[in-house]
C-alpha cells in the first residue's frame, strides 16, 4: 500500500468502529481481515455502507430489515456471512 490509500484505509478503520457493540463486532475484524482483498466495486460499496446510520445498520445486521439497495444488501450479506464463518 501506498501512503494515500494507508490513509484511506485508516480512515476507513476508523469510520467502522460505531460505538454500537453489535456493529463494532461485524465492522472491525470486517474491515480487517476482508476489505483488503475486495474488488474496487465491493471497496466502494463498503464505503456507502458506513454513511448509512447506524439504526439500519442494527436492523440490517440482525435481519430485521433489508437494505431497499441491493448493492448495499450484496455487502450486507457479505459481511453477514463472513460473521457466520
Amino acid at each position: 500500500m501506498n501512503l494515500e490509500s494507508d490513509a484511506e484505509y485508516n480512515r476507513l478503520c476508523w469510520h467502522s468502529r460505531r460505538g454500537m457493540l453489535e456493529l463494532d463486532l461485524m465492522l472491525g475484524p470486517f474491515v480487517n481481515q476482508h476489505y483488503p482483498l475486495l474488488s474496487a466495486e465491493k471497496k466502494a460499496r463498503y464505503r456507502r455502507l458506513l454513511a448509512c446510520e447506524d439504526q439500519d445498520l442494527f436492523a440490517w445486521f440482525l435481519g430485521r430489515a433489508k437494505p431497499q439497495d441491493e448493492e448495499l444488501a450484496d455487502i450486507v450479506e457479505q459481511i453477514l456471512a463472513t460473521t457466520r464463518a
